[in-house]
This record gives C-alpha cells, sequence and structure tokens, in this order.
C-alpha cells in the first residue's frame, strides 16, 4: 500500500507535503517545530493537519505491517491464493483485514471444529454442492458413526450445518456488508434495570438510530450500563442481513436448500449478529469518544490561551468551611508576598478579623484584584469579598476562578518541590491566584483531565485521551512562547525539543549560572544538544538580553535573515528593540517582498514570520484576546428573574450546550437550541471556553440549582 498517496488523498494535500512532514517526523522534528520553522517545507501545513496526519500515518503503518502478518501466516499453511493477496492488499481498516484472516486464524473449540472432528466436513460440503439428484438425509446415513458421537442422520446434519455455518460467519464479504447495514440502520435501546430515580432516568426507556445517535447519550447508555442502572441494546430489521446470507448460499431449488437456509440463520443469529453487535457499539463508543476529546481538546485550548492579567497584584482566596478560607498575595511575576488562613464563613463566622486580615494585605501590597475559586464555600467567601471590596478605599475587583485541578496540583510532588514551606492548602490558593494571572503557566503544570472542562473524559481511553491532551498543551505552549528565565521546568517540559530531565537541567542551570542572556547559552545546559536546540531555541524568550531577537519568535537560524531585511528597509536592531520600525511592511512592500525574500535566501512565509516578530518584539498571542470578566458585586440564584439580561463568561462546551458562569455561583446551561438564532450543528461553532457573552433568563430552579438561558437576539 501507498502510504504516502493514501495520506494525500485522505488529507487534500499535495504528495510533497506529504512526503516532507513524513520526512520531518521521521527525524525527530516536532508538531510545533515543523509548523512553525518549516513551512516552506511542508507548504504551511498547521499543527492540526500535522497532528492529523502523524496519528493517520501511525495507524497505515501499523496496518501495513499487520497485513504481513497475516499474509505470512496464511502462506506458512499454504492456502494462500491470488484472490486472498489481492483482498488483504485492498483493505483500508484492520477490521478489514482480520476479516480475512478469520478463517485461518488458529480457533478455539467451536460446534464446527468438533463437527469436523467427527468427520462430518465432508457431508457440509455435499450440502454446499446442492445437488438436485442427492438427498441429504440419505447421504447423512453414511455418516453416522457411534464412536464420533454420530448417532443418527439427524446429528450429522446439525453438525454439517455447524459447519456451514461458522464459514459463512467467517466470509469477509458477508461481514462487510452486514457491518455497514447495521452502522445505517440499527437501533441502540437502553432500559431500567433499576427503578429508583438517577441521573439515568431519561434512559429508562429510550431507544434512537445509531446512524444519528448524539455522542453523549451513547456514553451516558454505556456509563449507566456500567454502573447497573441500564440494560442496553442493539437491534436492527433482520430480513436484509438473511436475505444477504441466503443468496450468497443458495443457487437453485435443491433438497439441501432447506438445511443451507438454517445455516445460514443460524450463522446470523448465533455467530454474526452477536459479533457485529459488539462491534458497532464499539464503533459507536469510538466514534462518541473521538468527539468528546475533539470537544475536551477545544475546550483545553481555549481554556489555556485566555488573556493573562498582566501587571496585577492578586489575592488569592481557596474558600472552606471548618478549616478556613486559604489566602495567598502574589506579585505581578506570580511570586508569594504573603498568606494567610482567615475564618469568615460557618462555622466560625470571624468575619471582622478577615476583613482586618485582608485590608492589611490590600495595604501592604497594594492589591489589585482577587481571585476565588470555585469550591466548598465558594458562595459565603464571594459574598464576604464582595462586602469588603464596597468597603475598600482601593479600587478592586474580583473573579471566581474555577478551581479545578488545584487540589490536584497543591498535593503534587511539583507543588511540594516549588513551596516546600507551604502545606497543601495554602498551595491551593497560590494556584487559584496564579491561574487568574497566567493561566496557561498556571493550568500547565495540572493533569489536563482535572481542569474541568471536559465531558465524560473518565470514559475515554486514557493513553489516547492523554496523547490527545498533551498535543493541545504542547501547541499553547510553543504558540505562547515561554520566558527562559522565569518558566518553571513543568512549563519548560512542553516546549519542543525539551523533556522533563532537559527542563529541570535548564531551571538548575539558571539557579547556579544566574539568568540567561542569550539563546545560545542554552547549548552549555546539560543533554541539551544541537538537536533539541534546534527544535527549542525559537519558543524561548530572552526578555532584556543582548539581541532583542531572543525576545521574539524568530529562530536563530534566521537571524541573518533578519538582519538583512532591517539594514535593506533602513532599521537596525536597535530599532527593533525601540520598537520604531511601525512601517517596515511598507518599506519591504516598496521593495518587492519576494525580491527582498530571495535575496535574504528564505521563503515568503518565514519572511512574513520575521516582519511580524520585527514589529512587536515579546509580543503575546493572547493579548489580542478579550480580557477577562471581573466584578464587584455579587448575586444570588434567587435575585434571577426570567427575561433577566445578563454578562457571563463560557467556563464549559459540551454536545448540547454551553455553561456560562453569571456571577451566581451555579454556571447557567444555555442549550444549543439556545445559542442562535439559527440552526447550530454543534455549540463549538458558535462559542468557546472564556468567551464573553450576554444572556437571557430563561428559568431558574432554585432547588435543583438549575439556570436555563438564552443567548438568542442577544450576541
Amino acid at each position: 500500500m501507498d502510504i504516502i498517496k493514501i495520506l494525500g488523498t485522505e488529507m487534500n494535500i499535495e504528495i510533497w507535503q506529504v512526503e516532507a512532514a513524513v520526512k520531518l517526523l521521521d527525524e525527530g522534528a516536532t508538531v510545533p517545530f515543523i509548523a512553525r520553522y518549516r513551512k516552506e517545507v511542508t507548504g504551511s501545513l498547521d499543527d492540526i493537519q500535522l497532528r492529523d496526519l502523524s496519528e493517520r500515518l501511525a495507524y497505515l503503518r501499523n496496518l501495513a505491517k499487520r497485513k504481513e502478518e497475516v499474509a505470512a501466516s496464511i502462506e506458512s499453511q499454504e492456502k494462500m491464493t491470488d484472490e486472498i493477496r489481492i483482498a488483504i492488499d485492498r483493505a483500508m481498516t484492520l477490521v478489514e483485514v482480520e476479516d480475512i484472516y478469520r478463517p485461518y486464524r488458529p480457533k478455539r473449540r467451536t460446534r464446527a471444529s468438533v463437527a469436523r472432528e467427527r468427520g462430518l466436513e465432508p457431508l457440509a460440503n455435499i450440502l454446499l454442492a446442492q445437488s438436485a439428484d442427492i438427498d441429504p438425509l440419505l447421504s447423512a446415513a453414511d455418516f453416522i458413526n457411534t464412536e464420533k458421537e454420530v448417532p443418527d442422520t439427524s446429528s450429522a446434519i446439525a453438525g454439517a450445518m455447524d459447519i456451514i455455518a461458522e464459514m459463512v460467519s467467517d466470509n469477509a464479504d458477508i461481514r462487510k456488508k452486514l457491518r455497514v447495514y447495521l452502522a445505517k440502520n440499527s437501533e441502540v435501546s437502553s432500559k431500567a434495570v433499576k427503578s429508583e430515580d438517577s441521573v439515568y432516568s431519561m434512559y429508562y426507556d429510550y431507544s434512537g438510530g445509531s446512524a444519528n445517535l448524539p455522542g453523549h447519550r451513547i456514553l451516558a447508555m454505556n456509563r449507566g450500563e456500567k454502573e447497573g442502572f441500564l440494560k442496553v441494546n442493539l437491534g436492527a430489521n433482520d430480513e436484509w442481513p438473511l436475505s444477504v446470507i441466503t443468496n450468497s448460499l443458495v443457487s437453485g431449488d435443491s433438497p439441501s436448500k432447506k438445511y443451507l437456509i438454517a445455516a445460514g440463520h443460524d450463522a446470523y443469529s448465533r455467530l454474526i449478529f452477536p459479533s457485529l453487535e459488539n462491534e458497532t457499539r464499539n464503533s459507536l463508543t469510538e466514534r462518541a469518544q473521538e468527539s468528546a476529546m475533539t470537544v475536551f481538546s477545544k475546550n483545553l485550548h481555549q481554556l489555556l490561551m485566555q488573556p493573562p492579567l498582566r501587571g496585577r497584584v492578586v489575592l488569592g482566596l481557596d474558600p472552606a468551611y471548618r478549616t478556613g478560607c486559604k489566602v495567598a498575595v502574589v506579585d505581578e511575576t506570580g511570586k508569594v508576598l504573603d498568606t494567610a488562613v482567615i475564618y469568615p464563613t460557618p462555622p466560625q463566622n470571624k468575619i471582622d478579623e478577615a476583613k482586618r486580615v485582608l485590608s492589611r494585605f490590600v495595604e501592604n501590597h497594594s492589591v489589585d484584584v482577587v481571585a476565588i475559586g470555585n469550591g466548598t464555600a465558594s458562595r459565603e467567601t464571594e459574598i464576604f469579598a464582595a462586602d469588603f471590596i464596597a468597603e475598600c478605599d482601593r479600587d478592586i475587583s474580583y473573579m471566581v476562578v474555577s478551581e479545578a485541578g488545584a487540589s490536584v496540583y497543591s498535593a503534587s510532588k511539583l507543588a511540594a518541590e516549588e513551596f516546600p514551606e507551604f502545606d497543601v492548602s495554602l498551595r491551593s490558593a497560590v494556584s487559584i491566584a496564579r491561574r487568574m494571572q497566567d493561566p496557561l503557566a498556571e493550568l500547565c503544570k495540572i493533569d489536563p483531565k482535572a481542569v474541568g472542562v471536559g465531558q465524560y473524559q473518565h470514559d475515554m481511553p486514557k493513553k489516547r485521551l492523554d496523547q490527545s491532551l498533551l498535543g493541545v498543551v504542547e501547541d499553547c505552549v510553543n504558540n505562547v512562547g515561554v520566558d527562559l528565565n522565569t518558566a518553571s521546568h513543568s512549563l519548560l517540559s512542553y516546549i519542543s525539543g525539551i523533556n522533563s530531565s532537559i527542563a529541570k537541567n535548564i531551571v538548575s542551570f539558571r539557579e547556579e549560572n544566574g539568568r540567561f542572556n542569550s539563546r545560545s547559552q542554552l547549548l552549555k545546559v546539560p543533554k541539551l544538544g544541537k538537536k533539541a536546540y534546534e527544535q527549542c531555541a525559537g519558543f524561548l524568550r530572552i526578555a532584556e538580553g543582548k539581541n532583542v531577537l531572543d525576545n521574539t519568535a524568530v529562530h536563530p537560524e534566521s537571524y541573518e535573515a533578519a538582519k538583512f531585511v532591517l539594514t535593506e528597509c533602513g532599521y537596525t536592531l536597535d530599532d527593533v528593540k525601540a520598537g520604531a520600525i511601525g512601517d517596515i511592511k511598507s518599506r519591504v512592500s516598496k521593495i518587492g517582498a519576494k525580491n527582498l525574500a530571495e535575496r535574504a535566501k528564505i521563503g515568503m512565509p518565514t519572511l512574513e514570520d520575521i516582519l511580524a516578530e520585527l514589529a512587536k518584539p515579546g509580543r503575546d498571542p493572547r493579548d489580542s484576546l478579550p480580557p477577562p470578566l471581573l466584578r464587584t458585586d455579587v448575586l444570588s440564584i434567587s435575585d434571577l428573574k426570567p427575561e433577566m439580561i445578563l454578562t457571563g463568561t463560557v467556563r464549559n462546551v459540551i454536545d448540547f450546550g454551553a455553561f456560562v458562569d453569571i456571577g451566581v455561583h451555579q454556571d447557567g446551561l444555555v442549550h444549543i437550541s439556545q445559542l442562535a438564532d439559527k440552526f447550530v450543528k454543534h455549540p463549538l461553532d458558535v462559542v468557546a471556553v472564556g468567551d464573553i457573552v450576554r444572556v437571557k433568563v430563561l428559568g431558574v430552579e432554585e432547588k435543583k440549582n438549575r439556570i436555563s438561558l438564552t443567548m438568542k437576539e442577544l450576541n
């Protein structure tokens, strides 16, 4: 099989692009590096295309390997034919290959194998011959053998039919046709196993066509079945499948016909359908999982790329009741300035004392904003904070921050290394404050599955989910770039070409030798060789370094080209540092971009990237996004009334809608049908995590903490 050609056709890209990308991947280049610094080589394939290509390449190579193994096994049995070889060559999925191999795979003991041991295969062949002159019962009499447990003709016929049924079940063409039929025409149904009320109650008597069944319903039914609340089945009209089998077996009217039809029906009901039912349900589950992982990945990307809150001193509050609310103040760089524990919530209710502590922190550290975790006691803490802010002389605002994963981080080895002097709870307060300042830098320390923007993530295949989410974090970190002199080793480990060991070596080198003044110093870091340097250098920034280009995404391999471009346009590196090259693009236009790129010995994509970086050294792509929504007052769910219009932040997007934080502790749901005035295929087509949206209250169920919202006619 020509893997390169297949990839080109499937991804709708040129063969030379596929060849170039595969070569780079095989040489060990990372996806972020190829996407950013090898645009001319690959025709500007982006990170999403490259990850899709990489995954599909791995599958096709695995498929090719399996084909070789299957062919070798059939060859060793001396049963290979031209027809089988062609079928193997044409197979495009592992399932098709396994279907072809099924008749030749070593089998466990079956009814058919027992019948063969009893010498009944010749009788099966007589039935299959369908001779008009041969009576099957008379033929069966010749196979009666009490020693082999064939006492009569009916036993002989039954054994022969078992052999025929297995032969039908092993027919790759039949299985393929019926698999396609079930995928399009089957129905998934679920029934209650328990009478008690549960979150699965809507599935206690439910059915839906498998071809169009939403992924979240498939996963919900699977979980309900696993937890013992549901019995789930796949059903389909068996008329067409039975006709396919009958037509493949029966060639005319003969005494054998009724036995062949019966064997075909047995093959379908006993062997084929149970097998394909499992396959179809597995396929539906895989489809649902892939969809859920796609949504999870997009949500995670949006969450990580939320704009940082720069230049603010943040006071983080990790709410609790009995053990008190943990407080941490961090400066503009995330350095911890002060910590405390206050008790403004029940049962202590030491509100005045808590306000005095916060007043001291605000005065001593010039606090600008308060970050409140959204966990236990968050509502009471938010009310307390809003009252404190109203009484405070300083202009302060607050924001409720998702603390999903904060406890995971605070109890981790990484947190213990970072804050050995703090207990677990105080580390959580620091994490809450920092994730408001720079979501990417803080959240990359936490397992992506714990950040609270997925659906059914515990039902996903762990390895596949980890791989998918790791790719998202890598793309985000490399897209933004990191400060080489301040980044933690956990953040550095996501940079192209840098693993955890090298990241720790970079931090150790920095601690022993002081700040980095140039990217080239990276080559002195233990285990960071030329290949790793090539992969990572462009994604690492050095603010106030010797060379202003070290604070841009311009790769060191293109420094000479960048200097050439500057000289040709009448500028210097000092002009770049001073931000005084605002009209460089117009000067390039006058010179001729293509001509300039050729003389600089670079391609047009690289020239465009260099110009963008020279114009804004140290730029952060997140700065162009809307800032986070900060609040100064607080609402209660009891304050909400239908028709109220509010502004909120999208916290999570799932298949059936989006959850929006409107400042009442409980996120409201905008159902997919209420997202826009037009048909919405998927919520991600309209909203994303972090979006600031206007919503109208449709309804409130205070006892159930449910808020229904709409975005129609508002955005």
